[in-house]
């Protein structure tokens, strides 16, 4: 992710826990009122409190963890009305090579089941803007929706450019052109191919706020294409961990989890998250590629080998923060708010 700033998790939870397994304890029980498909191998879940209950308010680019009756937890962008207290809506893309979480969604979540939710939380906010062009890449669609129903209220000049392999699979495509006519640019590559990237990011526009989200091929065009614009711009999300150089150290570390009173030593095999739940302490995850940010943590001594696609430059820079799942340490200590 580009330009983007990070917000620790915040204390929002309602309603009473799901039994889930140890690294859902903090997840609260929402209900599936509803489940519709939208396109080809993509459904919608709507999601409500089982009481009735408002839920937790939420920006444009928030996710939340979504946790099966299985104990499977997945990470997915909130893409329905932000102004409804009452209701989340998220989409499933069917990945052909689920780890479970979307086949599980596809085949046997049903209205009337319940699941666990963690979150909301926003690593991908909308930064004010006079001008804003979106680009979706298939189900990278989610967390721009809100996005460009909030840049509608606030009047500001933006345009929606919307690829994916063929018009059937593309997910709310009827929605966005019925509301927002031809600021709307659906591009399915069977039909037109390839997203004309040069024509639309060609020429630098530093009053433009770029905002992308899809897949690997997608982000790193848009990327090549940006570069020769001020680099605050341009803000994406990926669903697939980056690229990652080589860690710093290869060697052992000692990570203090400072208000649980231990140590723990982080060797090569093993990662910091899986370090501090041998010792017993809970930490909620998601992805576990660096990707959600579910596990993002406070760093209080030392200096971490930042690994995720998340932080900008200067988050990283800052060292009071860090994703325990693929993140490992610069210095022989670090101490964490755990």
């Amino acid at each position: 992710m580009v330009g983007n700033s990070v917000v620790p998790d915040g204390a929002s939870a309602v309603g009473t826990v799901l039994p889930t397994p140890s690294n859902a304890a903090n997840a609260v029980t929402l209900e599936v009122s509803a489940k519709e498909p939208m396109a080809e191998g993509v459904v919608a879940l709507t999601l409500t409190h089982p009481a009735g209950a408002r839920l937790p308010d939420w920006t444009p680019g928030s996710h939340i963890d979504l946790v099966l009756p299985d104990g499977t937890t997945r990470q997915y962008s909130l893409c329905g009305d932000r102004w409804d207290p009452y209701t989340y809506r998220i989409a499933v893309l069917r990945e052909p090579a689920s780890r479970g979480g979307s086949a599980y969604v596809h085949e046997r979540l049903r209205p009337g089941d319940r699941v666990g939710m963690g979150g909301p939380r926003n690593h991908f906010p909308l930064v004010p803007s006079e001008k804003y062009l979106f680009i979706a890449g298939g189900i990278g669609i989610t967390p721009l929706l809100p996005m460009v129903h909030q840049a509608e209220l606030l009047g500001a000049d933006w345009q929606l450019l919307y690829g994916g392999r063929t018009r059937a699979s593309m997910a709310f495509q009827d929605e966005l052109t019925a509301a927002y006519g031809d600021r709307v640019h659906v591009v399915p590559q069977d039909e037109l191919g390839l997203l004309d990237l040069a024509a639309w990011l060609g020429t630098p526009r530093p009053e433009t706020n770029v905002y992308c989200c899809g897949p690997g091929p997608l982000l790193g065009a848009v990327e090549t294409a940006c570069a020769s614009w001020p680099s605050y711009v341009l803000r994406t999300e990926r669903f697939i961990a980056a690229a990652q150089a080589a860690p710093v150290r290869d060697t052992s570390f000692e990570v203090e989890l400072r208000r649980t009173g231990r140590t723990v030593t982080v060797t090569p095999d093993v990662s910091v998250l899986e370090a501090v739940r041998r010792a017993g302490v809970d930490v909620l995850s998601s992805c576990e590629q660096g990707t959600c940010g579910t596990c993002l943590t406070p760093v209080l001594d030392g200096r971490p080998d930042h690994r995720d696609s998340i932080l900008a430059d200067h988050e990283r820079a800052a060292s009071d923060c860090m994703f325990l799942c693929v993140s490992r340490s610069c210095s022989d200590r670090l101490v964490l708010d755990l």
